[in-house]
């Protein structure tokens, strides 16, 4: 019998490439099913530990679940924050050892040093109303506890005044107020509005019903504390040469007792950049300086 082999090449090939397609359908849906697999993100969300007493300037904070609870907020952004939590530990190592000695003279306890964290983020920074500086001192604040604020000179970002202004602040807020946990309350919010508060509603901070952003201070404080304090413990591994180091370890200070009429120009004279100045005197905020009856100290790196 003859045989109709074009036919049958016809059948063959329509055969072929059904197999063809099923066999890259098949690899397809095992491509899809191994992205899926490689997609899962391979980290740990866990809860924070709650399971201890939780202290601030050595005042106990209440053990009620509304306290545990605003803490548990603020421990889990503040844990989650990466990003921001690894700056603040790094710059804490540039900045910490000059706040703790003014804060020792002074006697004003240790903790108080997570203020700076909590307005700042240990940079200078510059809030709507206008605050400036690692305290956050608006101007008559500022003016009045002996910080000089003008146009050539702004001592909110000179970082040894300025935290003698904000120690010789907490020691008034804390002689007023009763506690540190109050005084660091009454920093955030103001003492006028904070005492008025305390009339109207009675009780010390955690008694009151605030607004969000002072109801949720103190316990960001305790918050920056404990994680600061023991990075390790919330996933947070920053080696020793990772750290920001100090910039008072190698500088040599230069005693202003003329006007300058042009930074630039004495950096220059001194061997450094206009920018290495700014970084080391922030608080220059003009490029002149204009000396009357004032001296002022600028420090330089050493060559």
């Amino acid at each position: 019998m003859k045989r109709d082999y074009s036919l049958f090449g016809l059948l063959s090939g329509v055969i072929f490439c059904f197999l063809l397609f099923l066999s890259s359908s098949s690899k397809g849906s095992d491509d899809k099913v191994e992205v899926a697999i490689s997609n899962n993100l391979p980290q740990q969300i866990r809860a924070v530990n709650l399971d201890k007493a939780f202290t601030y300037c050595n005042e106990l904070l209440p053990n009620d679940f509304d306290v545990r609870e605003r803490l548990d907020r603020e421990l889990l952004v503040n844990s989650y924050w990466q990003s921001n939590t690894v700056l603040s530990i790094k710059r804490a190592n540039r900045y910490f050892p000059i706040i703790e000695r003014i804060f020792n003279e002074q006697g004003i306890p240790a903790d108080m040093k997570y203020l700076a964290v909590a307005e700042s983020n240990l940079t200078n920074a510059v809030s709507p109303a206008k605050a400036k500086g690692v305290w956050q001192f608006m101007k008559p604040t500022a003016k009045e506890y002996g910080l000089e604020v003008n146009d050539e000179v702004d001592e909110r970002y000179h970082l040894e005044r300025s935290t003698l202004a904000a120690a010789k602040y907490l020691k008034y807020l804390r002689n007023r107020f009763g506690t540190w946990i109050d005084a660091a309350a009454a920093y955030n919010v103001g003492p006028t509005r904070y005492a008025r508060t305390i009339k109207n509603q009675g009780g010390t901070y955690f008694d009151l019903n605030l607004n969000s952003e002072t109801s949720r201070y103190v316990f960001r404080l305790v918050a920056i504390k404990e994680i600061l304090s023991n990075p390790q413990d919330f996933g947070f591994y920053i080696e020793p040469n990772e750290l920001y180091p100090p910039l008072d370890n190698n500088v040599i200070t230069i005693d202003i007792s003329e006007s300058v009429t042009d930074w630039s120009a004495f950096a220059r004279q001194h061997g450094v950049s206009y920018r290495t100045l700014k970084i080391y005197n922030p608080w220059l905020v003009d490029r002149k300086l204009t000396v009357k009856n004032n001296r002022y100290q600028v420090k330089i790196p050493r060559r």
